[in-house]
């Protein structure tokens, strides 16, 4: 019996530590996202310590001038969900993305909420993110 005890407990820490791994959002992503000008090629690189998702996102600047980094905020990562937002300033003008998805491996699977121009409002898209390897 003491031996069935270890063996299951043996495979439970297994499960936890894969579960762990699967959802660890670590590493450099990448997605394409419509913008004014057609596709941009948007790259983000995350963070995850602990419950705490940090990172900075490149692209996505409206094909105006060359894709500067825009650090990540309002970010959390729980029970495989990955949600942040990306605040960045134009001729004034403060536009705010909103990001969330399902992690499952390398893929994050959701939505994103664009702002709209002027006064229109936010519309949402489907968002798709692949690990970079």
């Amino acid at each position: 019996m003491k031996l069935h005890k270890m063996i299951v407990a043996a495979f439970a820490a297994v499960a936890l530590t894969a579960a762990a791994y699967a959802a660890d959002a670590t590493g450099n992503w990448k997605w394409s996202q419509e913008g004014r000008n057609g596709p941009q090629e948007i790259t983000a690189k995350l963070d995850v310590k602990g419950d705490k998702l940090t990172g900075s996102v490149t692209g996505g600047g409206g094909g105006q001038q060359a894709p500067m980094p825009a650090d990540i905020s309002e970010a959390s990562i729980k029970d495989g969900v990955v949600s942040f937002t990306v605040a960045r300033e134009f001729n004034g003008n403060k536009r705010v993305t909103k990001y969330s998805g399902k992690l499952d491996g390398d893929t994050i699977k959701g939505t994103v909420e664009l702002p709209g121009r002027g006064d229109a409002a936010p519309t949402k898209a489907a968002w798709v993110a692949t690990r970079a390897k």
